[in-house]
């Protein structure tokens, strides 16, 4: 497999950051939670990535005064891993792209502030592990590491003069030190493989969010507001139970299962609950899904908490569906 020349023309291009890719290349029914703006290869044999991350992003609650979710990185990967696969590696559209892990890093110190606009963002990225199908040689799995490096100039806060200016990344310019790492693995399943998984436990739509379960206070969760949350209280128990199962962010276009990120989220909003509000935001998390959670019964969260470390698993119909673990600073 390879490129075409004309690929190879396209890829010497400078990073554009002024317009998302195709919403369908990144499973995106919304063009507003496209965040990749331009993807090409680099001369190391890897590619590099343009996103912009805005700051004003409904979905992406804000837990410092100025700083971007953790979901907004899991999110960038996300996006990544399907259109690297799609575009360069001859994935076909109807494959069905399974997540089978990930992890996150921050670096607190080289974090770039959420600006009155955009946060543009140069995305290195190496693919490794590369499976193949004996049978053709299709892709059946690889898996992605992502170096994140804020570019432009990055204001911080306000001068004597007034509000710091926001530079809009132009072509070519270069990029400051990483400030987080992600990377995770991923499956390729066709139709047929992809019923064989899900046979007998297939369940289209997502909860109602009309129960009398109590929610957490969303103070003491870091979101935005109340549809937000997507855990919810049981006696002792919390509950993955999305309050709006129209979210536009976790619910942007129908599953048949919780999706991935919504599990980090709502594993996020349980610590918060079991450590009373003082953990909200993670430095570094990890998730393993061993096998798919569905949207109901609404799985029970789990959590094991050792000063700023959490550990966290995902029950439901009696089995361990996924776990992971994050850590606070």
């Amino acid at each position: 497999m390879g490129i075409s020349v004309g690929d190879i023309a396209h890829d010497v291009r400078p990073l554009s950051w002024s317009r998302t890719v195709a919403r369908e290349m990144v499973h995106r029914d919304s063009v507003a939670e496209v965040l990749l703006t331009d993807v090409r290869r680099a001369p190391d044999g890897g590619f590099e990535a343009a996103a912009s991350w805005p700051r004003s992003h409904p979905t992406f609650p804000r837990d410092g005064a100025d700083l971007h979710s953790p979901l907004v990185i899991v999110e960038t990967l996300r996006q990544l891993g399907i259109y690297i696969p799609l575009r360069y590696f001859d994935v076909p559209p109807a494959m069905h792209l399974v997540i089978t892990d990930l992890f996150f890093e921050i670096d607190f110190r080289a974090e770039p502030r959420a600006l009155s606009g955009a946060t543009g963002v140069l995305c290195q990225v190496r693919v490794d592990d590369i499976r193949r199908a004996a049978a053709d040689g299709s892709i059946t799995g690889m898996r992605l590491h992502v170096s994140f490096s804020a570019c432009g100039i990055a204001a911080r806060g306000v001068t004597a003069s007034g509000p710091a200016t926001r530079a809009i990344p132009p072509h070519g310019m270069a990029h400051g030190m990483p400030f987080a790492r992600a990377g995770g693995g991923a499956r390729f399943l066709n139709d047929a493989q992809y019923e064989s998984v899900r046979v007998g436990r297939m369940r289209p739509a997502p909860p109602t969010g009309m129960n009398a379960r109590t929610r957490p206070d969303v103070r003491d969760l870091g979101v935005t507001g109340a549809h937000d949350v997507v855990v919810a209280l049981e006696g002792p128990a919390v509950l993955v139970d999305p309050a709006d199962p129209r979210h536009p962010f976790f619910f942007d276009h129908p599953t048949d299962h919780v999706p991935g990120i919504m599990l980090l989220e709502a594993a996020r909003q349980a610590v918060a609950v079991y450590s009373g509000g003082t953990l909200l935001r993670p430095a570094r998390g990890r998730l393993k899904a061993a096998r798919f959670v569905e949207h109901s019964p609404p799985a029970r969260i789990m959590c094991a908490i050792h000063h700023d470390t959490c550990v966290f698993r995902f029950l439901q119909d009696g089995e361990q569906k996924a776990f992971g673990a994050l850590c606070y600073r």
